[in-house]
């Protein structure tokens, strides 16, 4: 049972080099597709720009400060898709009743889901992200000390831990919503959007929710309050800014409960 993680893992990068390998017979079109995949993904850094084109700062933040926000938040959903996100297509399988053959093979459902069609072009989304973080940091207003130095790693590492729970919960949701592929999305996707920008932007009961229900504030902008020396709108005590490596080990563990039981109460379709 204690290599069970180690070697998920290993077939998870077996199957994931396999479809590169095949990607990779096309290189032109796999060059072009990665390009065009980061060209679309830093859309969203354009649009920030645009913003700060009509306004010097954005509920009280200035253009660095917004940008490391996108920064983090982007290279934490891009990670994160790129290992977990082609699990909302769960729902698809279950539909067509080929999860039947995922189950009988000697290999995790979830990393056979997870690596389906797995393409280079995902990491297209990881070069806006490093650049918009790469400008932004010795850009934004720090007092540079070494905790803040680590939290950086730390922030984005959390934030890519939390998001790819929220695609197993997503997916495992699937087992039983079979058509909830678009909810699953507002959580994902704009869960992505959201954490882009400053909490203070959005209503107090809203900061709360993307808190205490759906922990996206832990993606970054509980970190980020300590990187920027910035008080927490919601007055959240100091140890709340280092708790995200805690909320991910905690959404880990209920995503996994959670895709569990929805593996337990699967019925074939019988196909």
């Amino acid at each position: 049972m204690g290599d069970a993680p180690a070697g998920a893992v290993r077939m998870y990068g077996l199957l994931a080099w396999t479809w590169i390998r095949a990607a990779a017979q096309y290189p032109v079109s796999m060059v072009l597709l990665a390009l065009a995949t980061a060209v679309v993904t830093g859309l969203d850094a354009a649009a920030i720009g645009l913003l700060f084109s009509q306004a010097p700062r954005i509920a009280g933040f200035g253009a660095p400060e917004v940008l490391f926000l996108y920064g983090t938040s982007a290279l934490s959903f891009g990670l994160s898709d790129i290992v977990l996100g082609t699990t909302e297509r769960l729902g698809q399988h279950v539909r067509q009743g080929t999860l039947d053959a995922m189950l009988v093979r000697p290999v995790s459902p979830l990393v056979q889901v997870a690596t389906e069609e797995f393409s280079p072009r995902r990491f297209g989304k990881l070069v806006p992200a490093a650049a918009m973080l790469a400008f932004a940091l010795p850009r934004a207003e720090v007092a540079w000390t070494p905790g803040r130095a680590a939290m950086i790693p730390v922030m984005v590492l959390s934030g890519t831990v939390i998001f790819a729970a929220l695609w197993v919960l997503a997916g495992a949701v699937q087992f039983v919503l079979v058509d909830s592929h678009g909810a699953g999305k507002s959580v994902t996707y704009g869960g992505a959007f959201l954490t882009q920008y400053p909490m203070t932007m959005f209503g107090r009961d809203f900061v709360r929710g993307v808190t205490f229900v759906v922990p996206l504030a832990f993606v970054n902008w509980q970190p980020a309050l300590y990187v920027l020396d910035r008080p927490d709108p919601l007055g959240l005590p100091g140890a709340a800014r280092f708790a995200s490596p805690a909320v991910a080990a905690v959404l880990c563990a209920v995503a996994a409960l959670a895709w569990r039981a929805g593996l337990r109460h699967y019925r074939s379709t019988g196909s």
